[in-house]
């Protein structure tokens, strides 16, 4: 589903990423930090792919609450189980949304 945000601006983060083979809880703690992030202030949405290469986009109304989603204590713990454990590699991006435009019948 698209995720339904406001009037630009706002922020995007885009986290793409190459899973190892292991599992170990993984989809439990995807599913966490969807919750969580959800219940973060400034959270917007987001999108999420996953095909061979994961990508997934959240939306933020400003760069302070990227920062605190971040440093968020169980999402600290995510990340350090992402670098160890659950993915080959991966590369975050934060963008400023400054023009959209869509379709939708």
């Amino acid at each position: 589903m698209i995720a339904k945000t406001p009037a630009p601006p706002y922020y995007a983060v885009i986290f793409s990423s190459i899973r190892t083979e292991v599992d170990d809880g993984y989809g439990a703690t995807a599913q966490r930090m969807v919750e969580l992030a959800k219940q973060q202030p400034g959270y917007l949405g987001h999108e999420s792919v996953s095909d061979g290469m994961g990508i997934t986009v959240s939306y933020w109304d400003s760069l302070e609450a990227i920062k605190n989603w971040k440093a968020n204590t169980e999402h600290v713990l995510a990340q350090k189980k992402g670098r160890s454990t659950w993915y080959k590699s991966f590369k975050t991006r934060i963008c400023l949304v400054e023009r959209e435009y869509g379709f939708e019948k």
